[in-house]
């Protein structure tokens, strides 16, 4: 299928910019949405952006129409102001138009997850994406992909000396047996695994992790 529309959501984040430039280059796709708070700045014919207010999904969820939907929306507890502001934008947003997408008759879903998300973890974050994961698995698209990232590696716009740090730590212990799940992989990577995953998998859930969307990609 080469006249495809894709839906995009988190366009102007680390990965979701990197879908977008991507799906705008890919010839098997003629229209796609994106759904923001703010523009990407991006013009093309192809791209038709929509501002919308994720709070108020009621008043756009009609427009959510396409074939295939890459969700990359999340946060920080930091910029997100605390642990309840980043749950409605990591898990709501995202699980909301998800289920929009999916009474809208998109077939295809892609969801930038994380390594280590898991429902019964102790901790918050992991606990937020391992919910997440489990939720959209019972929306009904024809293709549903999960990936689980470690750390990211890319040009972000907001400075963050710690990640950094991280990035370079996880670099240096992932060279040891057993580790290479935990390798820094570059955003670009893990936005060309979705678009390929959505495209090339076959019917139902998959999920992929750490070392494994290196070679999906």
């Amino acid at each position: 299928m080469n006249d495809k529309t894709a839906i995009v959501i988190g366009a102007t984040g680390l990965v979701g910019s990197e879908v977008l430039n991507l799906l705008l280059e890919d010839e098997r796709y003629s229209k796609v949405h994106v759904f923001h708070r703010r523009t990407t700045g991006q013009s093309h014919p192809k791209l038709e952006e929509h501002i919308v207010n994720f709070s108020q999904i009621d008043e756009w969820k009609h427009l959510i129409k396409g074939d295939e939907l890459y969700s990359a929306l999340g946060t920080t507890i930091k910029k997100a102001g605390g642990q309840e502001r980043q749950y409605t934008i990591d898990y709501t947003y995202q699980y909301e138009t998800a289920k929009a997408a999916a009474g809208n008759g998109a077939q295809k879903f892609a969801l930038v997850s994380s390594l280590g998300a898991n429902p019964e973890s102790r901790a918050f974050y992991p606990r937020l994406k391992g919910e997440l994961d489990e939720a959209v698995q019972e929306l009904p698209f024809e293709v549903i992909s999960i990936l689980r990232p470690s750390i990211l590696e890319g040009n972000r716009q907001e400075s963050r000396p710690l990640e950094q740090l991280g990035i370079l730590f996880t670099k240096v212990i992932t060279k040891f047996p057993g580790l290479s799940n935990y390798r820094p992989i570059p955003a670009k990577t893990v936005a060309r695994a979705l678009i390929y995953s959505l495209n090339k998998c076959t019917p139902g859930t998959h999920i992929f992790e750490g070392e494994d969307i290196f070679h999906l990609s």
